[in-house]
């Protein structure tokens, strides 16, 4: 609790009175949920903990979007430089095939001693960056199925190398954005059911071909939870026992038996909302679900007041890409999809994602601040100017 004291002053004394100090309407609703997150896999003690490593992370994170949010980073909106950190992230998760050592069967990361970085995190980012980018220029032709099948091929590249790892988990978030930023591109329904046939057709190869038996085996095991509670099946059924357990005001920070006794696992990353949930019961679930959505509707504001196009496209892109962590992660902890191991935004433990969530949010930040005096260009789909 004292590190947490600590961490709060040097959080809110950084940023706080300033001009150049950041958006506290953004700031305020992801610090929160970060610190709810260090409480929640601290084990006061009693245990080795990730908590302090975590706080690290966010000192980190903090001090970078303070920096993104007040440098000008106009720049993004550059189709080279756009261009440029998709080729990157390509060649990140290329390198992570070649040269990555396995970490539970999954080549996901670069371990540098007591330092590991994730390229899929960057890889979310530039994927945003490069439809924004392509949208902002096309959006007003996205009648064209062209420019969907376009869009799409830049997004399949990176998951179809995320699922070599093999990576379900991300790769579904790719899916996921890429659908998301075509939704609100103002695709036709007709391309969207065409979409979905696809998408019925590519899911049913990867079941026979592309999945590995364990991921097969998650799945018949989402089907069917009790068939093998104590094998596949073992993971969703202690979430589903953690959440429940949480009833109306939980059992308090530091005594969820599921998570601190190790029932659950993984309770600190990939199933942390059951372990938030399981201490602080209903109760706490409602005011963490208020958090995020503070901050999805500051994000869908600052979305609609955009000075550009690809200001308007880059932001929506980081609100649904928080949205589907948090919508494909805490079903999974109900029980309502398969596990594929998801991360929460900014609660759950690791640095690389963390870092990502706080740097698009200074990039956001730093778009509205720095786009005032800009204004949509209606035939070019483009800012003034460029």
């Amino acid at each position: 609790m004292r590190q947490l004291k600590k961490l709060s002053r040097f959080l809110f004394s950084a940023g706080g009175g300033s001009a150049s100090g950041g958006d506290w309407t953004i700031l305020l609703p992801a610090v929160t949920l970060s610190l709810l997150g260090i409480l929640t896999m601290s084990t006061f003690g009693v245990g080795t903990s990730l908590a302090p490593r975590q706080l690290l992370w966010l000192a980190i994170a903090f001090s970078l979007y303070l920096v993104l949010s007040t440098f000008d980073m106009s720049f993004m909106r550059r189709t080279p430089v756009v261009m440029a950190l998709y080729l990157v992230a390509l060649v990140l998760l290329g390198m992570l095939i070649l040269f990555a050592h396995p970490v539970m069967g999954a080549r996901a990361w670069f371990s540098f001693g007591l330092i590991s970085f994730q390229p899929a995190d960057f890889a979310k980012l530039a994927l945003i960056a490069l439809l924004a980018k392509y949208l902002s220029r096309r959006y007003v032709e996205i009648g064209d199925f062209r420019h969907i099948f376009i869009s799409g091929a830049y997004a399949l590249a990176l998951m179809l190398l995320i699922l070599i790892e093999p990576d379900m988990g991300n790769a579904i978030i790719f899916g996921t954005l890429w659908l998301g930023m075509m939704l609100v591109s103002g695709i036709s329904k007709k391309h969207l059911a065409i979409l979905g046939l696809i998408g019925l057709l590519v899911a049913s190869a990867l079941w026979f071909e592309g999945l590995k038996p364990y991921q097969r085996t998650r799945i018949i095991s989402f089907v069917n939870p009790a068939g093998d509670i104590h094998g596949s099946g073992y993971n969703a059924y202690q979430a589903k026992i953690a959440v429940g357990s949480g009833e109306l005001f939980g059992k308090g920070i530091g005594y969820g038996t599921q998570s601190k006794l190790r029932y659950l696992p993984e309770y600190q990353t990939d199933f942390i909302f059951a372990a938030f949930a399981e201490e602080w019961g209903f109760a706490g679930v409602v005011l963490l679900f208020s958090l995020y959505a503070l901050l999805f509707a500051r994000l869908a504001q600052i979305a609609r007041a955009a000075a550009t196009n690809f200001d308007a496209f880059f932001t929506l892109g980081v609100l649904i890409l928080f949205a589907a962590h948090v919508a494909i992660h805490t079903s999974i902890s109900l029980g309502l999809l398969p596990v594929t191991g998801t991360t929460i935004p900014f609660m759950s433990s690791g640095g690389s994602h963390l870092v990502l969530e706080f740097a698009a949010l200074g990039i956001v930040t730093s778009l509205a601040r720095h786009g005032h005096g800009l204004s949509r260009d209606t035939s070019a789909n483009e800012y003034l100017g460029g």
